[in-house]
């Protein structure tokens, strides 16, 4: 799994890319704490690049939100192919979070 993030004004963009697993867990929770250390007013996931999320990425995905909503930041999901939405609609988690289904759109949902 690997992240690419770029800033637009106040709101950083995390591409992901690969599959969302335990192996990347950890690693994606340390990236998004030193973006959420820099005060931006959100994040935005790009997941148009992850094909599968396991348990763990679910409950890493779950800890971000959470973590947002402490710190008065948003998050939101972008981009979402067809295996990742059905996994978040079979674990009744896509209600969860706020999702777009184009990165544009969730970016400026910020404006």
């Amino acid at each position: 799994m690997k992240i690419t993030t770029q800033d637009y004004n106040d709101i950083t963009v995390a591409e992901l890319s690969g599959e969302f697993t335990t192996e990347f867990a950890s690693f994606f929770q340390d990236n998004m704490q030193l973006i959420l250390g820099r005060g931006q007013a959100g994040i935005v996931l790009d997941m148009n690049n992850v094909a599968f999320i396991d348990s763990a990425g679910l409950e890493a995905l779950l800890a971000l939100r959470d973590r947002c909503h402490e710190n008065a930041r948003s998050l939101k999901l972008a981009a979402l192919d067809e295996n990742c939405s059905k996994i978040l609609d079979m674990t009744r988690l896509a209600r969860e979070f706020d999702t777009y289904e184009e990165l544009a759109e969730a970016v400026k949902s910020f404006a």
